[in-house]
């Protein structure tokens, strides 16, 4: 039979499949011998069963409760006894870390009985269980029974006022509890449910419905988790940070998760629960003035933080609860941070023998890494700074001021900027956090929601600006001094400082760009650790050094670049390229030399045909001189003319419309224009794409790619070391390719110069008949891009923006297919021609040229699919180097590619 419920004694952290992220930590506190309250949790198979069939599995209801059971004889209470009730959370807690998305419900048990057994139980202390008793029916009415927490809200501020929750008396309490019990009456037409077992019961249902939330699955598809995971509940029993100013509750980091710095950061909140900090709603204290409040609670906490970061290897976040003098562990997992933040931890766990340099390279990205190369606000510009909060998640972030996620989306989808303004965020904001370019509030810590949610997404967020008195219903913020800003009005933050600045500030370059603008092959920076004194910017640039020189030693996928003109190619160097991988030559078609092209197109005859040609092979050679210069030795595929001849010559709809005005206007119509008209009208395709382009243009055209295979060939021999590598596009068949390949072996071997000749694999048709194919090709490089949009029979250019989204949220695809590549698809296509192409050739080369280049989980793909390299821009290199790594870590293989 099944088991479906462990005990936080039977667990540990390897179990998170099965018992989710925070159960798992829970059972590995409780082996530690930490001061963790006792429980069970409910796994993750159990949630999957009740999503998939509507119904709890069989035997869950006794496997449930024999473990409270035994919860109750190891706290000497009963769940429901009134004279001293055994209270219990329950609380979500999946895989993957999901802050604020699925639900948690505190004080299970509580009805008109036993609180009064809860105030005798607390010596007396009415004031406490009757919060206690209206925080239950509030969590529960949102959370179980669907309603409206404007509702509760609303019912707080009008009996609070301008007071804090914390200085309503047991007598305010008492009634808000009866006020609250008629909002569950009106809203559901159901009394508040009095049987703790049933609260308990709708409450795990619940949490597993929540899953499926709106927001969850939201949240999911930004974060790329799997939709099919579900997630555990953990029972817990309750322990009680509202008890008095001896209580609260607070959450802690071993170490700063914005700057990665080592030292005490957190939030602290004296009479409180758990919700009330991450939910923002009283401004936490520091946790250093805890040392204040309880030195004892203060000093057993850090050496606890000091086990479980020891324990860990790694920053840790942890939440805890003080209940009158007595310190308990909620949770512990390893915490997230900003990028900057995950780059100098990794490093300085290995100056601390904790974990080795393999280790460090997983422990960071390449959305990371991409993540520290945005710009920030220069530092000489003008600022007008309106407002300081917590520096939350850092960045440069500047928008139009929007008060709602809503108007947040709206906006964004039109392409405007925008900073979300909030009192304080809640999982319900998602969308607007996600579409905004950062994120304002005035309440809130570091922990606080939007904090916490900022950082997993490497959005800029600045929490806790006091100072500003924000109005939602009036669409304003004031900032001291009377400043009113209103929606529309445009603001400028720094996660880094904190700050708010009034209007648009300039940004300026990273210093991690800087750095890989120096050349990071040029040693520019070789020391290891950080230097006492250093400033944060070089601190974090020697991070990213020393993590980039061993990803560098560790990979086996080659990272080459797209790069169309030498300034790209030397930039491309510059960031860590082994090569060109692909080298587009109709850029070298345009400007200036779209006249010669359009000679080309209205040649007569071989004589005006050859002409044209022989006028534009003097430029391409020159092109390829330079970008060969600036490789210095290093491989170059060059892309032989790849789209169709009418995007080089005049519109047809412009031109139609000046030749017809001038007929009517019996004007003179130049012959050139009516003959231009004509070729237009002649090279006309309804879908030019699949129609006249690539080697189709290359065999219909005579010297057209004879003049380019020349014009690379006279400039690979005047540039010593230069390797060319000829790429033939769009064959769909090995006639195709092997027409082009034996006149380009005969115009190599003429100018004397050797040079690999290809194909790119963008067509299924060349995917599956690689085999055939390889017989002629020394190379394969696989166009994405195109071989995407014929998988699928997708137009980039018109689907993204028509269905995209609808596809999206009906779960389709979990991200867009051209953005990653699809593994079950496109990249089956990859694998067979990779495989059949080698089985023919051995020595095929084989790499990707698509913008999948450059994508994390796409370079882990080519990796695993035996590819030699990837290629894209120059400003993703960096991050393809640092995947290419961390994939090769994650397999412990590599071949000798």
């Amino acid at each position: 039979m099944a088991k479906y419920v462990y005990d936080f004694t039977e667990g540990n952290r390897n179990l998170k499949d099965l018992l989710g992220g925070k159960g798992a930590n829970l059972a590995e506190m409780t082996n530690l011998g930490l001061p963790v309250p006792p429980g069970f949790t409910i796994t993750t198979e159990a949630c999957r069963h009740y999503l998939v069939e509507g119904a709890l599995p069989g035997g869950l209801d006794e496997e449930i409760a024999r473990h409270l059971s035994a919860l109750e004889t190891t706290m000497g209470r009963t769940l429901g006894q009134t004279d001293d009730p055994l209270l219990v959370s329950v609380r979500s807690g999946a895989k993957f870390s999901m802050p604020g998305m699925m639900e948690t419900v505190l004080n299970i048990g509580l009805n008109d009985e036993s609180v009064h057994g809860l105030a005798k139980q607390s010596g007396g202390n009415e004031r406490f269980a009757w919060d206690s008793y209206r925080r239950l029916i509030q969590m529960f009415g949102k959370t179980v029974l669907g309603i409206d927490g404007d509702h509760f809200e609303q019912a707080l501020d009008d009996i609070k006022g301008h007071r804090q929750d914390t200085d309503l008396g047991a007598g305010e309490l008492q009634s808000l509890v009866e006020t609250y019990k008629g909002i569950v009456r009106e809203q559901t037409g159901k009394d508040f449910p009095a049987d703790p077992r049933e609260q308990m019961r709708l409450a795990i249902t619940a949490v597993f419905d929540s899953w499926n939330a709106p927001r969850a699955i939201l949240y999911r598809r930004q974060e790329r988790i799997p939709a099919d995971l579900g997630t555990a509940v953990n029972v817990v029993a309750m322990v009680f940070g509202n008890c008095g100013n001896d209580s609260g509750t607070g959450v802690a980091f071993t170490r700063d998760p914005g700057s990665g710095q080592q030292g005490i950061y957190g939030d602290y909140l004296q009479n409180a629960q758990g919700e009330d900090v991450v939910a923002g709603i009283r401004n936490t204290i520091p946790l250093q003035d805890l040392e204040g409040l309880d030195k004892h609670c203060y000093d057993e906490l850090l050496q606890i933080m000091e086990k479980l970061e020891n324990h860990y290897r790694d920053l840790c976040d942890i939440e805890f609860t003080i209940e009158r003098g007595k310190l308990w562990m909620l949770q512990t997992r390893v915490g997230k941070r900003t990028a900057a933040a995950a780059f100098r931890i990794a490093t300085q766990l290995v100056d601390q023998g904790l974990i080795t340099l393999d280790e460090a390279v997983t422990r960071v990205t390449g959305d990371q890494l991409a993540h520290l190369m945005f710009p920030r606000f220069d530092a000489g510009a003008a600022k007008r700074k309106i407002a300081k909060g917590m520096n939350a998640s850092p960045g440069a972030a500047v928008g139009k001021v929007v008060f709602s996620s809503e108007r947040a989306v709206e906006l964004a989808a039109r392409g405007e900027d925008v900073i979300l303004v909030r009192r304080e965020t809640n999982p319900d904001d998602l969308s607007g956090m996600i579409a905004a370019r950062g994120i304002l509030t005035s309440r809130g810590g570091k922990t606080s929601h939007a904090a916490v949610v900022a950082r997993g997404m490497g959005k800029t967020c600045v929490c806790g600006a006091e100072e500003l008195e924000v109005s939602i219903g009036e669409r304003r913020f004031t900032a001291p001094g009377g400043v009113v800003v209103g929606e529309g009005d445009v603001i400028s933050i720094d996660g880094t400082t904190g700050e708010v600045f009034l209007g648009e500030v300039q940004v300026a370059d990273s210093p991690v760009v800087e750095y890989f603008e120096r050349g990071t092959s040029a040693g520019a920076v070789v020391e290891t650790g950080e230097r006492q004194g250093a400033s944060h910017d070089d601190n974090l640039v020697k991070a990213v050094d020393r993590i980039m020189r061993h990803a560098d030693e560790v990979r086996c996928l080659r990272v080459r670049a797209n790069a169309d003109n030498p300034e790209d190619a030397a930039r491309a160097r510059r960031f860590g390229a082994e090569g060109i991988g692909l080298c587009r030559t109709e850029h070298m078609f345009l400007g200036e030399r779209r006249q010669l092209v359009e000679d080309l197109v209205l040649a007569s005859g071989d004589a005006e045909r050859q002409a044209a040609l022989d006028a534009l092979e003097p430029l391409q050679k020159a092109d390829f001189v330079g970008i060969f210069q600036a490789m210095d030795g290093r491989p170059v595929t060059v892309r032989l003319i790849d789209p169709p001849l009418h995007e080089f010559l005049p519109d047809l709809t412009d031109l139609s419309v000046k030749v017809a005005l001038a007929e009517a206007g019996s004007g003179e119509v130049s012959d050139k224009d009516r003959r231009l008209l004509a070729a237009v009208k002649r090279l006309h395709e309804q879908n030019p794409m699949l129609g006249l382009r690539g080697v189709r243009l290359g065999l219909v055209i005579p010297g057209l790619f004879a003049m380019q295979v020349r014009a690379i060939a006279q400039a690979a021999k005047e540039v010593p070391g230069a390797r060319p590598e000829i790429m033939i596009p769009l064959v769909a068949a090995v006639q195709e390719l092997e027409v082009v390949r034996e006149e380009a072996a005969a115009i190599l071997a003429e100018v004397g110069v050797d040079a690999l000749i290809g194909t790119m694999i963008e067509t299924p048709r060349a995917a599956v008949t690689a085999g055939q194919v390889a017989e002629a090709a020394q190379f394969f490089s696989f166009g994405t891009n195109d071989l995407t949009q014929m998988a699928w029979g997708f137009s980039r250019d018109d689907v993204e923006a028509a269905f995209f989204s609808r596809y999206l949220e009906l779960g389709i695809f979990g991200v867009s297919p051209f953005e990653t590549l699809d593994r079950d698809g496109v990249g089956r296509l990859v694998r067979l021609a990779t495989d059949e192409g080698r089985a023919v050739r051995p020595d095929l080369k084989v790499g990707i040229c698509g913008e999948h280049g450059g994508d994390p989980d796409s370079v882990h793909f080519c990796h695993d699919a035996g590819l030699d390299y990837v290629s894209c821009s120059p400003f993703r290199i960096p991050v393809a180097r640092l995947e290419a790594a961390r994939a090769a870590l994650s397999d412990n293989e590599c071949d000798t590619r």
